[in-house]
């Protein structure tokens, strides 16, 4: 420990040196509104970071500098603070609360050691919350909840920590007792040291708890003690034996507890005037874990996980969490480093894609504010500039090592758009610019859909998808014209059906000619299309086989119907004609267009529509517009199930009728609801809006 010291002060050159056991790195997470950029803020004023505490409606916080953000006035990425805590250093990854950008809030759970999940004190436990709360979970973070805007006048504290402990189970207990919440907020008692903490121009002031207090106090501190003993067996002994634990015991156990998952600390405060954030940095550096403490993070290496020893001269294992793109800068990697240690200069491998890089300047993020270090250690989250091949998810490892990372995941989009460049001629840089700020925010996906012939842009909602066309526009210069996308229907038949087309052309010279008979008839669906040649005796002679099967293949790219892809049929060609100096594979191509057209119109042809499966979350007072909704869009309920104060919707529904359904549902649920949708399957459309859909594909043709 004593090298890791000496080694990490030669790495940061002038600035704090810190051992592993000495660095937390904590990810802020919740619903939106609940005052994340606002306590990042406070905590680094309270650290000392900053002289004065900036406000989002000035645009003045450090973590929300993007002037994207400051004109929204709410958090569109993920930001890095630094502060400095009583000898130790804090990562302090500052998330989005707003729906739309899940994915950032997953990318920092993802390096995170540790989580404070913020609950606004009136609003309590939204549908954000549950979310982060669960993605916590999947990666078995340690979680403290805190308790924001104790100010507020209206505040039910007792209904409050009720529903938090309702929702996040009994492991959920109160670390302090805000004895004067509501307008001029300023008192909290802490239940381990048990001792009054009050808040006053900025400074902390500690006395003994007032005797009003004492019963009410004691009862949680009660609470707290035996939350802690149940979680150790040692400590339920001792407990039983004396009848307590002392401030010692309990602070031990109480880190061992949050450790463990046995424990998540609520506490309370007001970031707006940084009350109780000293409390705050300490119960995080109190609890919390170092990069050293958790067991070791899976490494996939020849198919078998291995743990990762958390040390400075252990190899270097890191993992790319984050890209950014800054002004006068470039790319910004974002590494938080597992194991080993990076220096300028160092030649690392990218095992994610089998390439190598050099390491140029590394820096500390405090906000927007870049402190150049000269390199860094286990436990670290550092920015690397303009890596060359390195993005977002990438594993780097020590020169010559293989082996990756578990990959990140992201959510599926919920809507999507056809986008074409406003500007002609700017298609290129457009597709350009869309593939380069993907790497940096792999939650959203572009692809040209060959189904529908449309460039498709899906983004996690309108505020997401506003933000990347902003972007494009100001850093690449491409303004785009966005409108509904095509439904990609498919086109099958239900049943058989014989025809037959003679092409015959004679122009003068060598003519064209051609005779093909077709059998046509329904495969399951899923199958596909199978093509069977009967022929006998030789009336299309063998070399003009692939020719009927090219102009079959030619015909199922654009149906009959709508000009939809074909799907599940069987085609046989049983007989046909041919000369021997006007026939060619042009005109056999040619007949058996048309014998395709024929056959398939007097099969029964139905249109196919894509439906998906749509997983929809829900306070309960909104569930019977949200289930009403739904009918109205064709859509079917498959069942509900309750979670708490939410409902759980598992429905299906057509994509033809849910075009930007994450903004129809906030609207109706006031922002509360959330959902995900997948395709499922495709199934026949309704007879009535068939007729609908077959005459406009037919009305947009070209005369």
């Amino acid at each position: 420990m004593l090298f890791y010291a000496f080694f990490s002060l030669f790495l940061r050159g002038d600035h704090v040196a810190h051992t592993i056991r000495q660095v937390r790195n904590i990810a802020l997470t919740g619903h939106s509104g609940s005052g994340k950029t606002c306590l990042a803020e406070a905590m680094l004023y309270c650290a000392g970071s900053l002289n004065r505490l900036g406000r989002i409606e000035e645009g003045t916080t450090v973590s929300d500098f993007d002037p994207e953000e400051i004109e929204r006035r709410i958090s569109l990425r993920t930001s890095l603070l630094m502060p400095e805590w009583n000898s130790h250093h804090i990562n302090v990854l500052d998330t989005p609360g707003y729906a739309d950008f899940s994915g950032e809030v997953r990318s920092g759970l993802r390096v995170a050691d540790g989580t404070i999940v913020v609950v606004e004190s009136v609003s309590g436990v939204d549908v954000g919350t549950e979310r982060v709360w669960r993605n916590a979970e999947e990666y078995r973070l340690p979680r403290m909840i805190f308790v924001n805007k104790m100010d507020r006048p209206d505040i039910d504290l007792e209904s409050a920590v009720e529903q938090i402990r309702d929702r996040f189970g009994r492991q959920a207990v109160p670390l302090q007792h805000p004895v004067n919440h509501g307008a001029g907020f300023s008192e909290i008692v802490d239940l381990v040291t048990m001792k009054l903490c009050s808040y006053s121009d900025g400074k902390t002031s500690e006395a003994d708890i007032p005797s009003a207090y004492q019963a009410e106090v004691d009862q949680l501190h009660e609470q707290l003690v035996e939350a802690v003993a149940e979680s150790d067996e040692a400590l339920m002994e001792r407990y039983f034996e004396e009848g307590g634990l002392s401030q010692e015991e309990l602070e031990v156990g109480l880190r061992k507890a949050v450790l463990n998952l046995e424990v998540f600390p609520i506490l309370f405060g007001d970031s707006y005037n940084a009350v109780g954030m000293d409390r705050l940095l300490d119960t995080v550096v109190g609890v919390f874990p170092s990069p050293s403490d958790p067991p070791g993070r899976p490494l996939e290496l020849d198919g078998q996980p291995q743990e990762l020893e958390p040390s400075a001269d252990a190899d270097l294992v890191g993992l790319v969490f984050k890209t950014l793109a800054e002004q006068h800068v470039g790319e910004l990697s974002l590494l938080r480093l597992y194991t080993g240690s990076i220096k300028a200069g160092d030649e690392v491998a990218n095992s994610s894609t089998g390439s190598s890089e050099r390491i140029g300047q590394m820096f500390n993020l405090n906000g927007h504010e870049r402190i150049e270090v000269h390199g860094a250690c286990a436990g670290d989250i550092v920015a690397l500039v303009k890596m060359k091949d390195t993005h977002t998810g990438n594993t780097l490892r020590a020169k010559g090592q293989s082996g990756t990372l578990p990959e990140m995941t992201f959510p599926d989009p919920l809507i999507r758009v056809a986008i074409t460049a406003k500007e002609k001629g700017s298609e290129e840089r457009m597709v350009t610019g869309l593939q380069h700020m993907r790497q940096e925010d792999p939650t959203f996906i572009f692809r040209y859909d060959g189904d529908i012939r449309q460039s498709v842009l899906q983004a996690q909602g309108d505020l997401h998808l506003g933000t990347i066309t902003k972007r494009l526009r100001e850093r690449f210069g491409v303004e785009v014209e966005m409108e509904p996308p095509r439904i990609p229907y498919k086109e099958t038949i239900r049943g058989n059906a014989d025809s037959h087309y003679r092409h015959k052309k004679q122009t003068g010279g060598r003519g064209q000619f051609a005779e093909v008979y077709l059998r046509i008839a329904p495969k399951s669906r899923g199958e596909g299309f199978e093509f069977l040649n009967e022929v006998v005796g030789g009336s299309i002679p063998t070399n003009f086989i692939p020719a009927v099967e090219k102009g079959i293949q030619e015909s199922l790219v654009e149906g009959p119907l709508s000009g939809s892809q074909v799907v599940d049929l069987a085609i046989s060609v049983y007989d046909g004609k041919h000369h021997a100096v006007d026939s060619d594979e042009v005109s056999f191509r040619i007949a058996t267009s048309h014998a395709f057209r024929d056959a398939f119109l007097k099969a029964k042809p139905v249109l196919l529509e894509p439906i998906y499966s749509l997983t929809i979350t829900v306070p309960a007072e909104f569930m019977g517009d949200v289930m009403a909704d739904l009918n109205s869009r064709r859509g079917r309920v498959n069942g509900t199930e309750a979670d708490g104060h939410f409902q759980i919707i598992n429905a299906d529904a057509p994509l033809a009728e849910i075009d930007r359904y994450a903004t129809t549902l906030r609207s109706m649920t006031q922002g509360k609801g959330i959902h995900t949708q997948t395709l499922d399957r495709y199934e026949q459309v309704p007879g009535d809006v068939q007729l609908k859909v077959v005459a406009a594909a037919q009305e947009s043709q070209p005369d």
